[in-house]
């Protein structure tokens, strides 16, 4: 959105030596604490605004409750028709409760966050990417408070982030392929695509955390806002739930290409995988 069943079988987890990763890195067990943001914006009244994205927070809330254990106390929701200026998407909200999503974060934690909403591009100027441009999302209050950009993102989500601490990531917007600014980007034919940032950027990317990062679509692209079951949604959002409801015990590759097959062409988009570090692809995938 932009603005302007059979048992599986794994292969077993090893390192690739082509890409190592960082020196204290460890795969998160995901066994320990749970917590979780969901933002959903519509801008209502606004004159690019959408339909599905307070919906796509709330259902993704529902479904970490009822499929992956998270708590309700436990999960920060913010959306655009609440009430209550604490639970407004603003940027301040926005920035403050992803500092809460990790703060005295743990290994073996297991954090989640969600956006729905817009997405767009803004010219890079510290020089880390290789395509010129930063991808960023929009707070309900950009228009007086200005945008997040893919730099801050990572500074306040993984940056401050323990060995073996999960974050799992999805972000239903446009322009959204790196937009958590991890150094690894996967095709959903589960192909590297390489890094989108420069040799010099991807040693500060290095995180020993265990971030993944699913996207709506290619950095390029655009994705979409639709409906199922006469319902408003995202169509990454939903997907995602799709696909993980039906077959919870999936590889990253298995993950990817369902939720490709239930977005792409129809949609025009192309889902992308992202991670601080490089995945076999063949491994479970757990929250």
């Amino acid at each position: 959105m932009q603005y302007y069943p059979q048992q599986q079988q794994y292969a077993p987890a090893k390192p690739l030596l082509p890409h190592p990763p960082h020196p204290g890195f460890l795969y998160s067990l995901c066994n320990r604490r749970k917590k979780a943001l969901c933002i959903g914006i519509n801008y209502l009244g606004e004159p690019h605004e959408l339909k599905g994205c307070i919906n796509d927070a709330r259902n993704m809330r529902k479904f970490l409750i009822e499929k992956h254990g998270y708590k309700r106390e436990d999960i920060v929701l913010l959306t655009d028709d609440s009430r209550d200026p604490r639970s407004q998407p603003t940027r301040r909200n926005m920035i403050a409760a992803m500092q809460w999503l990790v703060q005295s974060a743990h290994s073996h934690d297991s954090l989640f966050f969600h956006y729905s909403g817009h997405g767009g591009q803004t010219k890079d100027l510290d020089g880390d990417e290789v395509d010129g441009m930063d991808e960023v999302i929009f707070p309900v209050d950009f228009k007086r408070k200005g945008h997040i950009v893919d730099d801050d993102l990572y500074k306040i989500m993984v940056k401050p982030l323990p060995a073996g601490c999960r974050l799992t990531a999805l972000f239903d917007s446009c322009h959204s392929g790196t937009v958590l600014d991890l150094p690894f980007i996967y095709s959903p034919h589960a192909r590297l695509r390489g890094s989108h940032v420069s040799q010099r950027a991807r040693s500060r990317r290095s995180s020993p955390a265990d971030v993944i990062s699913f996207s709506a679509c290619k950095d390029g692209q655009k994705s979409t806002d639709t409906f199922k079951g006469g319902v408003a949604v995202g169509a990454m959002s939903w997907a995602y739930c799709e696909v993980m409801s039906r077959h919870p015990n999936q590889s990253y590759k298995q993950i990817l290409r369902e939720v490709n097959d239930m977005t792409y062409p129809r949609y025009h988009q192309m889902p992308q995988l992202g991670s601080s570090h490089h995945i076999d692809m063949n491994r479970k995938f757990i929250v």
